[in-house]
């Protein structure tokens, strides 16, 4: 995010989102789980992974068109999203792209591939056939000229031969690997097995359980809203040679709202941090996403300056342009009827929990 040359002080180039999961946007007010969840695992078993073996095409596409229109609703433009649907892999990227498309939102899509659904299991490949075919839905998307990497959803849910594929199927395209990395205690070995894999285009997602020396190239992006909330700890984002972006695993695309809380969570940990740090994150973001320098989204705050922003609530857009077309004017979206899609959305959620309560 830039604050500088034709723009004024109430102005930014559009907010980039680096690590989204538009599915969840339909999650608010899911069934509960059967039990109080104790641990982050507790959690992706009886939250996150109920919710995504029940997604179909109609409740991805619904919740994209929600998800996006959230995020321009914040003034985020640009969003890298790492999806999962495993009973509705193929044609899901195709979905939500053109969702986001339609309600004006950049959208670079990964289908994030795993081996930890039983059964099919390719003894040949070394993969279930869960995995392959999330690596062809990855293959046809990027295939058909899509903006995205390869997702892989973590190298704990993953074998070797599953890892290794999704590498080659990235290289072979030019992309980077879009992964969850030691989110929690899982996946702390993840490092040793990804260490020959990746390169300066992957993102890393997360990186709480990594160690300093970890020797992983690529991006990392620092979600300390999810982080807080699935009690797995801090990641200490200063202490990583990498560049870091940041992203809110799910939690909405509220950019600003993630700085403010990235910056109050590095000042607990450290006193004289400066807001600098996390507005350094957001211009990270807006690297691997260049597209967004051609958007202006201007607010309703007189000066965008990280040290106002930090102790600053209410800060939302009133115009945002983008690459030169007005979409919000006045507060207001002119492109897309955002009741009609938050009404058709509200429709798709129930339908989606009275799937949820039979898994």
């Amino acid at each position: 995010m830039a604050v500088g040359p034709g723009l004024a002080q109430n102005q930014t180039t559009g907010l980039v989102c680096a690590h989204h999961h538009l599915y969840s946007a339909l999650a608010r007010g899911m069934p509960a789980p059967p039990r109080t969840p104790g641990s982050f695992l507790d959690i992706l078993e009886l939250v996150w992974w109920r919710l995504d073996v029940a997604l179909d095409l109609d409740t991805i596409e619904w919740s994209a068109k929600l998800g996006a229109l959230e995020a321009l609703e914040r003034g985020t433009t640009c969003i890298i999203d790492h999806h999962e649907s495993p009973n509705a892999i193929e044609g899901s990227l195709e979905v939500i792209t053109s969702a986001c498309a339609e309600v004006g939102v950049r959208v670079n899509a990964a289908y994030g591939l795993t081996d930890r659904h039983p059964g099919g299991f390719d003894q040949a490949r070394g993969m279930t056939e869960g995995a392959r075919l999330g690596i062809e839905e990855n293959r046809r998307h990027l295939a058909a000229g899509g903006r995205g990497m390869v997702g892989i959803h973590a190298a704990f849910t993953c074998s070797d031969e599953t890892l290794e594929a999704a590498a080659s199927l990235a290289a072979e395209f030019g992309v980077g690997v879009h992964i969850h990395v030691a989110e929690g205690h899982a996946d702390q070995g993840a490092a040793s097995r990804l260490a020959d894999l990746t390169t300066n285009q992957w993102l890393i997602v997360h990186g709480v359980h990594l160690a300093d020396d970890h020797k992983l190239a690529g991006t990392i992006i620092h979600n300390p809203r999810s982080n807080m909330n699935n009690a797995v700890g801090y990641a200490r984002p200063t202490r990583f040679t990498n560049p870091v972006g940041l992203g809110t695993d799910g939690i909405g695309a509220d950019m600003v709202d993630e700085f403010r809380v990235a910056y109050v969570r590095l000042r607990e940990d450290d006193v004289t941090e400066s807001p600098d740090i996390v507005w350094a994150m957001l211009a990270t973001n807006a690297s691997l996403f260049p597209e967004s320098a051609d958007d202006i989204v201007t607010w309703s705050y007189d000066d965008m300056d990280p040290w106002r922003l930090a102790f600053t609530t209410g800060v939302s857009p009133t115009h945002i342009s983008i690459a030169g077309e007005t979409v919000m004017n006045n507060g207001v979206l002119t492109n897309v009827d955002a009741h009609e899609i938050r009404a058709k959305a509200a429709e798709a959620a129930q339908r989606l929990f009275t799937k949820v309560e039979t898994i």
